[in-house]
């Protein structure tokens, strides 16, 4: 063998190496939280990392029948989806308005809001939990909303427009020749091509807000309003811990933000290496 092809063997080696590394760091946590949730409390303590003898699903009953944790996965699942579509809706038309359209202080905008991710919103957790009480959201989902969507805009602006500067004027200029409206240009052209993208700050934002603890601890005092981080918070007692019916309720937690990403990943995909491969 030559030397180039030892030397493209090796890195392949290593890369290979460094991927498995990597996969197994991911999975065997997911593996010992699924294993654990199957057990009593007492058998996770006496084998850790042993199989479950038998199998114990009395858990996940207590989760779903008895804990009544529906109600709080419900309440993550409505903040989750309708902050995702408010972020996805105004981070859209503002980085259209950017990309697309030469203004004064074009620039100065798009700094504003990328500023937003450098300047972290918990520092205002005193003021934003006073305006909400103004406003009589305190203790409601909608509070929790707005939040959320505060966060992502920034996060959804700055890689959206990068995405719309790539796309050519000439299609845009195309539909106005055809009579088409700005509207009409935005819903039916920028969309459809945006739609990876879309997916990339969909799944980025996703993470942050599924699994946030402090706004609701902050905003959310009704335990019928609770969200599946703060609920699972509960569980730790000052004497005593259903570890098993807690392992049980990160397992149920990891299932929704997983089965997203798995149905979204060829578009999640599409997206990071969009403009990768551009002569």
């Amino acid at each position: 063998m030559t030397h180039n092809t030892i030397k493209k063997i090796t890195s392949k080696t290593l890369i290979y190496l460094v991927l498995i590394l990597h996969s197994i760091m991911i999975i065997a946590p997911l593996l010992l939280m699924i294993l654990s949730s199957l057990k009593k409390s007492r058998a996770i303590f006496q084998e850790p990392f042993g199989l479950p003898k038998p199998v114990h699903w009395g858990n996940f009953e207590k989760l779903f029948v008895q804990q009544n944790y529906l109600s709080y996965f419900a309440n993550s699942i409505i903040v989750t989806l309708f902050a995702l579509a408010t972020i996805i809706v105004f981070a859209s038309l503002a980085s259209y308005a950017i990309g697309k359209y030469s203004f004064k202080g074009n620039a100065q905008v798009y700094t504003f809001f990328i500023l937003g991710l450098m300047i972290p919103i918990r520092l205002g957790t005193i003021n934003i939990m006073q305006m909400f009480i103004t406003m009589d959201l305190f203790n409601k989902l909608l509070a929790l909303v707005i939040v959320y969507a505060a966060m992502g805009i920034p996060a959804g602006i700055m890689i959206l427009t990068g995405f719309i500067r790539d796309i050519p004027d000439e299609l845009s200029d195309a539909a106005r020749i055809d009579g088409c409206s700005e509207t009409g240009i935005f819903i039916r052209i920028i969309v459809p091509l945006l739609s990876p993208a879309i997916v990339v700050a969909a799944v980025y934002n996703l993470m942050p807000i599924w699994n946030d603890f402090w706004f609701p601890l902050v905003l959310i005092n009704k335990d019928q309003l609770s969200t599946i981080p703060l609920a699972t918070a509960r569980l730790f007692g000052k004497h005593e811990t259903d570890f098993g019916l807690l392992y049980a309720i990160l397992t149920a937690a990891a299932i929704p933000p997983i089965a997203l990403f798995v149905g979204l990943s060829k578009y999640f995909i599409k997206g990071l290496t969009s403009g990768a491969v551009k002569g």
